[in-house]
Order: C-alpha cells, then structure tokens, then sequence
C-alpha cells in the first residue's frame, strides 16, 4: 500500500524544526511517523501525517518547502528478525530500498515502517507475493 509522505525542507538551524512541528501540531495535525537527514545548512524532515495535502499546504503557507511522494507502510512482527525478513525479501528480488524508517504508533505486537524503493510497484508486488502485510494511513493508530 502506498501511503503519502510529506517531505520539508528545513534550515539546520535552532528552532527550525520546532518551527514545523508547531505549526504541524496547531493544526490538529497528528504527525505518526518522521524522519529526518541532515547535511550541513539543512535537513530533509519526512513525514508521516493523516492529511497530507492539508499539511503540505499549511507548511507552504508558513514559508516551508513542503512535498509529498509515496512509500509503502509495511507491518512486520516486532521481534527479532521480523525487519529483516522483509528487507531479504526485497534484497532476493533484486529491490533496491532508498530509505526506511519506523512509525511513532502501531498496532501491539506488530511494527510498521515506511519503506522508499527503487521500484515502489514491484516491492509491493513481492512484498505481497511473500505474505508481508502492507498497511495504509488508517493501521497506524
């Protein structure tokens, strides 16, 4: 399942990153899941939020460069080996993954990460194909 993910352009300066959250957070907006990479001036803040187009729009309007693309929520068992499992299922198909990262809420017992591949449509393909359970916005509570 493809779930909307908000990229933000962030000065890597103090402040900056609580800037966005704030204004994330005064617009009833619940973030469920983030990451961030940073270089030297600034980071690139991916999110994971209920109404993306609602977020990019609020966060361009507050002077941020905001973005939305697409990755895959997979939900995987949370113990050991169960991250794993998916990653050598994609590495045995030849699926390159870019970036990944886990969620802020899930379900007891299991995990869920936002996956970026190379190749989104055929990592859903053999993600399924291998009975991993792909999930959307509304699994992660």
């Amino acid at each position: 399942m493809l779930v909307k993910q908000v990229s933000i352009f962030v000065e890597n300066t103090t402040g900056r990153l609580a800037d966005v959250t704030r204004i994330i957070a005064n617009n009833g907006i619940d973030l469920k899941a983030s990451t961030i990479a940073d270089a030297a001036d600034f980071g690139i803040l991916r999110c994971i939020v209920e109404d993306a187009e609602s977020a990019k729009k609020i966060l361009n309007e507050n002077g941020f460069n905001a973005s939305i693309s697409e990755v895959i929520a997979v939900s995987l068992e949370n113990k050991a080996g169960g991250f794993h499992k998916v990653l050598q299922i994609l590495a045995d198909e030849k699926v390159g993954v870019k970036y990944i990262y886990s969620t802020i809420k899930s379900a007891e017992g299991e995990a869920v990460i936002m996956l970026k591949a190379a190749d989104n449509a055929k990592a859903i393909e053999v993600l399924k194909a291998n009975g991993v359970k792909l999930v959307t916005i509304d699994d992660v509570k």
